[in-house]
């Protein structure tokens, strides 16, 4: 598939997919056509490679960390060993990503009760929620 395609398989803008080409996080493979400015056809493994970078940005993962673990993955570095220890890093950061959500949610509706009860006493803290 073309760029224009592909950004909206993924949907994510041109612009984007662009700056992922040219951060080298995704490498279209390049048609013969277009000339001196050949095509960007992506397959489905481009698809897929979008949609964990979009992960990885979620879980807090820079672009620089997301680039070399594709780089590694690209160059077959990737032992079921190295592949358990990506899932799980990626997992430690999902669970405390939710403490801290659940932490905020929590805060958030202690506020809501003690603003609709009339605001009795002090206010909830955010530090008191871990926040």
């Amino acid at each position: 598939m073309l760029i224009s395609q592909f950004a909206r398989e993924t949907g994510l803008s041109v612009d984007t997919v662009r700056f992922y080409i040219n951060k080298g996080l995704l490498r279209p493979e390049r048609s013969t056509k277009g000339g001196s400015n050949p095509y960007q056809v992506f397959s489905r493994d481009d698809v897929t490679a979008a949609q964990m970078i979009r992960l990885q940005q979620s879980l807090g993962y820079s672009l620089a960390e997301i680039g070399a673990l594709a780089e590694e993955y690209r160059r077959g570095a990737g032992s079921d060993e190295r592949t358990t220890e990506i899932l799980r890093t990626q997992i430690s950061r999902l669970e405390e990503r939710r403490r801290e959500l659940d932490a905020a949610l929590a805060f958030l509706k202690a506020k809501v009760e003690w603003v609709e009860a009339g605001r009795p006493g002090a206010s909830p803290q955010p530090g008191n929620y871990a926040c």
